[in-house]
């Protein structure tokens, strides 16, 4: 089976290839040459989803699926949650992102947060949604180099380690993302 993948993001679709096995081919965006940025208007993560993916399933007559991702922090209401890629601007600069968010935390007692990631898929023209949680806390400062995004200062509840100090493997086993990725291939299966 051949999906594609709504992103033009490599390090998404790098990490969900590594859990696919040889059954499903996943190619991106950049595998069809389509570089424009896929918009994402709506104010919900589920919104977003199935915006991209009902564009790329219309536009390339493919069997697709897109996700978005949202930290999620409870001192902030929820912030910066649909808004996480652009939360310090257009830019998207992961950098001033967990910036932004560490600096609205300090002094703050509770730092609870949880990642959520939403996929939905369009397959033979039916939608479905898949859906990925992962709780812990923001860290004071920045810790790792690996991964992407808020991973520097996100701990997941039991480890010592942030996402960005972790293996890939271990952080798709007990992610958001990995656990959305688990229950939408549980489906194609």
């Amino acid at each position: 089976m051949k999906l594609i993948f709504a992103t033009q993001n490599p390090n998404k679709a790098k990490e969900i290839a590594s859990q696919v096995g040889q059954t499903i081919e996943i190619k991106s965006l950049l595998d069809l040459n389509y570089t424009e940025e896929l918009e994402e208007t709506q104010n919900t993560l589920e919104g977003n989803a199935f915006q991209k993916a009902r564009f790329v399933a219309n536009k390339f007559k493919v069997n697709c699926f897109a996700d978005d991702t949202g930290l999620e922090v409870e001192a902030l209401n929820g912030e910066p949650g649909v808004y996480s890629a652009r939360y310090a601007g257009e830019e998207k600069s992961f950098e001033k992102n967990m910036q932004k968010v560490l600096d609205k935390l300090e002094g703050e007692g509770s730092r609870k947060a949880q990642f959520r990631t939403v996929i939905a898929l369009i397959l033979d023209g039916k939608e479905h949604q898949f859906e990925g949680v992962c709780k812990g806390i923001i860290t004071i400062e920045k810790h790792g180099d690996k991964g992407f995004g808020y991973d520097p200062i996100f701990q997941h509840e039991g480890y010592q380690q942030t996402f960005a100090e972790m293996s890939l493997e271990l952080k798709n086993e007990i992610g958001h993302r990995g656990k959305a990725v688990y229950n939408f291939l549980k489906f194609l299966k």
